[in-house]
């Protein structure tokens, strides 16, 4: 007997358990348990875990959220500098109209 997982399953409930899993009953809950293999998980081993290669998935996690802003923040920048530029561009363009209206000479007509 295991004392974290109670007594083995009998034969008839010892598929309950998926891929490999180890089957136990908990008396006192009257349920079942599993101990899975590595790389599985789930309350019958029904989920496979995926391998990673990192060795700290939180630094993943930070570095993408770092990039999502730097992007961000680009994205803004160039909003800004296109409405600053129309803004110039039309302060120089309403410039060179007053200009244009000033030196124009009306005929006598």
């Amino acid at each position: 007997m295991m004392a974290d997982h109670g007594n083995p399953c009998m034969a008839e409930e010892a598929t309950y358990c998926m891929n490999g899993g180890t089957c136990y009953k908990i008396a006192s809950m009257n349920t079942l348990s599993c101990v899975c293999n590595e790389n599985y998980k789930g309350s019958r081993c029904e989920h496979f875990q995926l391998f990673t290669f990192s060795p700290n998935s939180d630094e993943a996690g930070e570095i993408a959220a770092v990039v999502i802003v730097i992007l961000l923040i680009l994205v803004m920048l160039a909003v800004i500098i296109y409405y600053v530029c129309k803004m110039l561009k039309a302060k120089k363009q309403s410039q060179q109209n007053t200009q244009q209206e000033y030196w124009k000479v009306n005929s006598r007509a």
